[in-house]
């Protein structure tokens, strides 16, 4: 797969370098991945959720933290689109 947008990965990791890890082992496991559906994400990352138009949200260092991509199947794409805490995911997207 093809990581579209990790410099908001980066910018994220300096502000929370608690983070740098899981993130840095999910850009390396993205890179190494053939994803063609959501199972094959669900069979790697239990606790992710899916939403509509392939949104995939994904929890970091126990749900403290979330990240959301988009991902194209067809095209072999992930695209970063928000990173960010557990409280601003809520705040955003509940």
């Amino acid at each position: 797969m093809t990581l579209v947008g990790r410099e908001k990965l980066d910018v994220f990791m300096r502000k929370h370098t608690d983070t740098r890890s899981w993130i840095e082992s999910w850009v390396a496991d993205v890179a190494g991945s053939n994803w063609q559906n959501t199972q094959d994400i669900k069979n790697r990352y239990s606790t992710a959720s899916f939403l509509a138009d392939h949104i995939v949200f994904f929890n970091i260092k126990g749900n403290s933290y979330r990240l959301q991509v988009q991902v194209a199947f067809k095209t072999g794409k992930v695209i970063v689109k928000w990173i960010g805490t557990h409280a601003e995911y809520t705040k955003l997207f509940c």
